[in-house]
């Protein structure tokens, strides 16, 4: 007999960057199977929209602007999640953090260097800190990081990217054992080069203005992959409802793969 239960069913969720490709496509996905989405980004209009698409499909979705390195912010509105809904189930922090490549490390400011390991940390530290508080009390819950699993620093003219990385895993790792006892789970996920997510705009921000069209991009990255091909949203979001859910209950302190073999 197939088991059609939802992955999700009854859990609160918050989605840090939910406006972004990425981040709608996991909430989508995460209000399909079941949950309750709330959606944190810095502009209203792209979670208002992501939020119009999860009430259209049946789905229940509640938006909040504010920035994910905001301290207080993000305090305040985990605990309304919390008073209102009981409880907060699963966090995935999945903001931008403004990592820039293509340049020698001997060219690169230190500004752009340690931008995406302070913006990563921060902003990872204070949203699982903001919810694990109210899963500690609640006896369990489920934090979510990603990363573009660069840590090991296998590739040149990736700028801050592997020292972020690092840093996050570090932090993540941390705190899996520190909540374990308390029924919190920690787990985080790697992609790169997700195909879906590849605009010339958002890869000029990261690359500058001559970095190739993004079906380019996306053919390379397939070609240095084991299974030859670039990762999707989907395929993401997938694991990530997996790893938010009960099913993945005997997991912490791992790292799932989905970058389609880039990195192994």
């Amino acid at each position: 007999m197939t088991d059609t239960t939802r992955l999700l069913e009854g859990k609160t969720t918050i989605i840090y960057g939910a406006g972004g490709s990425l981040g709608g496509g996991v909430a989508r996905t995460f209000a399909r199977e079941g949950a309750t989405v709330h959606l944190v980004g810095r502009t209203r209009g792209p979670l208002d929209a992501v939020a119009g698409g999860i009430a259209a499909a049946g789905g229940t979705a509640e938006v909040a602007v504010l920035d994910a390195v905001d301290e207080e912010a993000v305090v305040a509105h985990a605990d309304t999640v919390a008073a209102s809904a009981g409880s907060i189930d699963v966090s995935f922090n999945l903001i931008t953090r403004g990592d820039v490549h293509g340049q020698p490390l001997l060219d690169m400011s230190l500004d752009d260097l340690a931008r995406p390991v302070e913006t990563g940390l921060r902003s990872n530290f204070v949203t699982a800190r903001a919810a694990a508080r109210h899963m500690v009390a609640a006896g369990g819950g489920v934090i979510l990081h990603l990363n573009s699993g660069s840590s090991g620093g296998q590739a040149p003219m990736m700028g801050g990217t592997g020292s972020a990385d690092a840093a996050t895993e570090a932090l993540m790792r941390n705190l899996a054992m520190e909540l374990g006892p308390q029924g919190v789970r920690v787990l985080g996920i790697w992609t790169a080069g997700v195909a879906d997510t590849l605009t010339k705009e958002k890869l000029a921000e990261v690359g500058g203005d001559d970095v190739p069209d993004p079906e380019v991009v996306a053919q390379m990255i397939g070609e240095a992959s084991m299974l030859k091909r670039a990762p999707r949203i989907q395929q993401v979001a997938d694991v990530a409802a997996f790893l938010a859910s009960d099913r993945s209950s005997g997991m912490t302190a791992a790292i799932a793969n989905v970058t389609c073999g880039l990195v192994g």
